[in-house]
C-alpha cells in the first residue's frame, strides 16, 4: 500500500448509510469467517474497491478518447474482430453438473 494510502487510512470520519440487507449480511458474514476486523473494515474495502474501479475506468475512457483522436474511432467491426479474437484464445472451465465451484480464496489459502 502506498505511503499516502497509509496516511489517508489514519484518517477516519463517521458515515451513516442505509444499505441494502443482504449487502449487510455479507458484510458481517465476511467478519464472522474472519475475513475482516469488523464491519467498518469491510465496507471500507468495499468503498476501496469501488474507488479503484472508478479510477481505472476513467483511465480507460481518457485512454479511448485520446486514442479516437489520434486514430479515429473505433468501429463496430473492429470491437466484433477483437472480441473475437479474444474470446478464441479464452481458457473454457467446465463444471460438472451437480457441482459447485466454490470459493476461490479457499483454494489459495490452503496452498
Amino acid at each position: 500500500m502506498p505511503r499516502s494510502w497509509r496516511i489517508l487510512c489514519l484518517m477516519k470520519e463517521r458515515l451513516s448509510v442505509t444499505v441494502d440487507a443482504y449487502l449487510l449480511a455479507e458484510g458481517r458474514a465476511a467478519v464472522e469467517a474472519g475475513l475482516h476486523h469488523n464491519l467498518s473494515a469491510w465496507v471500507s474495502a468495499a468503498l476501496r474497491a469501488q474507488s479503484e474501479h472508478d479510477q481505472r475506468m476513467r483511465a480507460a475512457d481518457e485512454f479511448f478518447a485520446w486514442y479516437e483522436t489520434e486514430y479515429g474511432e473505433i468501429t463496430e467491426e473492429e470491437m466484433e474482430n477483437a472480441h473475437r479474437e479474444h474470446t478464441a484464445r479464452a481458457a473454457s472451465v467446465n463444471i460438472p453438473d451437480g457441482e459447485e465451484c466454490g470459493d476461490p480464496t479457499d483454494a489459495r489459502r490452503t496452498a
